[in-house]
């Protein structure tokens, strides 16, 4: 559903039509003079992101006892911790 193109000029003074005329669809092509340049589109929707749920990976690590111990002077080491 694309019109004739509109000079910058013309976009410039009815910047805010142009953005509403997008929105519902239509693509709106800006010209130099007689030389297309540019393409005023929709933008596609952002889809939703999936939201968090608490306690998913529960059952799905296990960790022993060792986990919550100091680490060594060497494991400090290789972390560049020490």
């Amino acid at each position: 559903m694309m019109g004739d193109p509109i000079t910058i000029h013309a976009a410039k003074t009815r910047f805010s039509e142009l953005v509403r005329r997008a929105e519902a669809g239509e693509e709106i092509v800006i010209a130099r003079g007689d030389k297309p340049v540019a393409r005023l589109v929709p933008m596609a929707p952002t889809p939703a992101k999936p939201r968090r749920q608490f306690g998913r990976y529960k059952g799905l690590v296990d960790l022993d006892d060792a986990f919550w111990e100091p680490l060594t002077d060497e494991e400090l080491e290789l972390w560049g911790l020490k």
